[in-house]
């Protein structure tokens, strides 16, 4: 099925591109979303005339975004969850969970399905989410999950931490090593 979208999709296109995809993708999500149009002639003819306005929205909403992002700056949410002593959580982690310490936090209010968890958390430590405010802009979200309230006020220890954490300190050790020399 070809559709022409009409705001950006990821992995797909921007606003005007003409893509093939699966017919179920467009049936059931793009369409019925209002973010594609099937790409037929009459339609093709409708998105034409109509392009300059469709692109207007989309960088109106994009605006609007921005200047909620920078409000948000970055987050940081502290959540406590009972675990075992090896820092094994009972249950996970989900955006459920993300957007209620959101809420209470800092009166944010966003849908559960704007809040990106790159895997299942199952462990203390810090880990790293976004919020996806328009498919163009997102605010990057920090999360320290820890077993009991007088950890919060503690750093994490050093084998709680998970890999992206470990990373950028690596990529600054890293920096700092090659501004010595």
């Amino acid at each position: 099925m070809e559709v022409i979208l009409l705001e950006r999709v990821g992995r797909l296109g921007t606003v005007g591109d003409v893509v093939k995809v699966k017919n179920g993708y467009g049936r059931n999500f793009l369409l019925p979303q209002k973010k594609a149009l099937r790409a037929t002639d009459a339609n093709k003819a409708v998105f034409d005339a109509r392009r300059a306005e469709i692109e207007a929205k989309n960088a109106s909403t994009r605006t609007e975004a921005e200047k909620q992002a920078k409000k948000l700056g970055t987050v940081s949410v502290k959540l406590v969850r009972q675990a075992s002593e090896d820092g094994k959580l009972y249950g996970s982690v989900s955006p459920r969970d993300i957007l209620e310490a959101l809420k209470e936090q800092g009166g944010h209010s966003f849908d559960r399905k704007q809040i990106d968890l790159t895997a299942a958390i199952k462990n203390t430590g810090v880990f790293s989410a976004k919020i996806i405010l328009h498919p163009e802009v997102s605010v990057p979200v920090t999360l320290t999950v820890v077993r009991n309230e007088s950890e919060i006020s503690q750093d994490v220890p050093e084998e709680l931490r998970t890999e992206p954490v470990q990373a950028e300190e690596a990529e600054e050790q890293n920096e700092e090593e090659t501004a010595a020399e």
